[in-house]
């Protein structure tokens, strides 16, 4: 009932906001303001483009129209009226239009000057709203009805919460969702870089994030290559024919960079990799005997997002998925499902995830464009994974019209710190595209048949996967997947030798370690290594050159002198192989 409450406050400070604009801004067309989980927004057309400079006055006018005691009051109209009332703004009469010709049109006005279209409910009068906390939170683009064919309007978002304790608590939630931000953290560290002139989306891995990816890369294949998958390589693009046989070309074209014509032939960047291996599949006979066949590759895909959905690598135009297909009898799908979660999980406990949930996700049967394949295929595949996830006894729940557009799937989702709902791993189930590429192999009885493919990701995309693990250690990654892993540093640079000499038997021992051998102090070298979240710091003086030894400085304040420099590789090379 508190958050049903919050719910009608939010909305009626909605109406608030729109009124004290189109006082301040009379030229502004109102398009639609709801109430969303931490406030409240309103997409305005108006030929003012609103800055932060402007909310300390709309914040004002709107304390004014709370302070003034102006009613809510509902009031129920014909279309006609309503067409009337809305005559200069086309938004509202596009909304208005959808509507029965018999339609009866809710209205709310607020005080004598101010009319919005509105099913309610509200409060009745602003002295309700006294105690609300608002602030504002920022101004976005937005295309009108998130149709990105339509003209692109301006978002108003402000945060609002019926308690000023729990605006308070938000706000540092915020705060420290900027601190742990992956664009923020990445940057810092050296990991990823953008640039306008290379273009909006396309990451560039620094020598830090290149080092990630190789450790994140060489972990997961490893992995894969003791469980039986045979790793292969296949080309960024493919040819429309391809696409044509996979449906691709027909349900996934907005999503995909613009075809490329040479000689006649048509070719595209590829958003994903199942096409390939079907053609791998296919360029050989297959026995029964040699199913499951579990084909798996690190590849880079391109997908067109727009520009207002990209996110740092979160959600970027290109981006390397660990992906893997599994071809398989139909009476093998249950244990190589069963072995890709219990390998997500695995994968899991390497990194020490707990908070995850698992969502069984559907096709939406109204929606005929977005899905192929016949309705047999979809229940037979959709119950098949129900029914896998019922005897794992995994805490799953349904999603519909989350599945991909040829077959439902499992995917994992997670929370990421600064609360993104972001899926990390992915199972599929997929009974379509074999059937359009015509796959087989030999069965027990000699006769031709139809494998199953399971399309599944471990890591997902490596991009989101880093994001996500930016945002959880705040850029503090363990030991075994730190870029750095040691420092070495001098007090003067007469230590310089005896740096070199450790540098050479640590990367001896393939741990990565930098020396630092700048003449500046100690403790300016030290805030530098710290900033940049390197696990431990190796710092050795007159003392340590002559005894052979070093000191240490680990990143959880930990301070150690008079250590042999075997027993710290010693130490290392356990917290590595234990993934502390």
């Amino acid at each position: 009932m508190e958050e049903e409450k919050q719910s009608i406050m939010r909305h009626g400070m909605a109406h608030v906001l729109a009124k004290a604009i189109m006082q301040l801004y009379p030229e502004t067309k109102l398009t639609i303001g709801p109430a969303i989980d931490n406030g409240f927004y309103y997409d305005v057309d108006s030929t003012h483009i609103f800055v932060e400079e402007d909310f300390a006055e709309i914040e004002k006018k709107m304390a004014e129209i709370i302070a003034s005691n102006q009613d809510f009051v509902r009031k129920e109209i014909s279309k006609k009226e309503a067409l009337d009332l809305f005559a200069g703004n086309e938004y509202k009469l596009e909304i208005i239009n959808e509507l029965a010709p018999d339609a009866t049109i809710s209205l709310y006005y607020l005080g004598d000057d101010f009319v919005d279209l509105c099913r309610g409910p509200h409060v009745e009068n602003t002295k309700y709203l006294r105690g609300f906390a608002y602030k504002f939170n920022r101004v976005s683009g937005a295309y009108w009805r998130g149709n990105e064919k339509n003209k692109m309007i301006q978002r108003i978002y402000f945060y609002g919460f019926a308690d000023k304790k729990d605006l308070k608590q938000h706000l540092a939630m915020i705060e420290e969702a900027k601190e742990r931000d992956h664009r923020k953290v990445g940057k810092e560290l050296g990991i990823f870089m953008f640039s306008d002139v290379v273009g909006k989306g396309l990451p560039m891995w620094l020598p830090n994030g290149f080092t990630l990816r190789r450790v994140l890369q060489d972990y997961i294949t490893n992995k894969e290559i003791a469980l039986g998958y045979k790793h292969v390589a296949t080309p960024s693009l493919g040819s429309k024919e391809l696409y044509l046989t996979s449906g691709h070309w027909d349900h996934y074209q907005d999503d995909m960079f613009p075809a490329m014509i040479r000689e006649n032939e048509t070719y595209v960047l590829r958003p994903m990799n199942c096409p390939h291996h079907m053609m791998i599949y296919k360029n050989f006979m297959h026995s029964y005997k040699d199913l499951p066949l579990r084909i798996a590759e690190v590849a880079n895909d391109f997908r067109f997002e727009a520009s207002g959905n990209l996110t740092g690598i979160e959600r970027a135009r290109c981006f390397t998925q660990n992906d893997s297909h599994i071809f398989c009898r139909p009476d093998q799908i249950e244990q190589e499902i069963k072995g890709v979660i219990d390998l997500i999980l695995d994968v899991y406990k390497d990194f020490g995830f707990k908070d995850y949930t698992f969502r069984l996700s559907l096709r939406d049967p109204e929606d005929k464009e977005k899905y192929f394949g016949n309705d047999l295929l979809w229940e037979k595949s959709e119950n098949a994974l129900r029914n896998i996830l019922n005897k794992s006894g995994a805490n799953y729940y349904e999603a519909k019209g989350e599945a991909a557009f040829y077959g439902p799937k499992i995917d994992v989702q997670v929370k990421s710190a600064i609360g993104h709902d972001i899926t990390l791993s992915t199972v599929q189930l997929d009974y379509q595209l074999p059937e359009k590429f015509e796959l087989e192999y030999i069965d027990e009885k000699s006769q031709k048949a139809r494998p199953i493919v399971i399309h599944r990701a471990i890591l997902g995309s490596l991009d989101r996967f880093i994001a996500f693990l930016l945002e959880e250690t705040k850029g503090a990654l363990p030991v075994w997947l730190a870029p750095v892993q040691v420092k070495v540093m001098g007090i003067t640079d007469a230590n310089n030798e005896y740096i070199r000499a450790i540098v050479s038997q640590l990367a001896l021992e393939g741990i990565r370690c930098e020396a630092d051998e700048r003449s500046e102090k100690i403790g300016y070298k030290i805030r530098e290594a710290t900033k940049m979240k390197i696990p431990y710091l190796v710092i050795v003086g007159d003392e340590e050159q002559t005894n052979k030894t070093i000191s240490i400085r680990g990143r959880g304040f930990e301070n150690q002198s008079g250590l042999k420099l075997s027993e710290f590789i010693d130490r290392l090379k356990k917290e590595v192989n234990e993934k502390k």
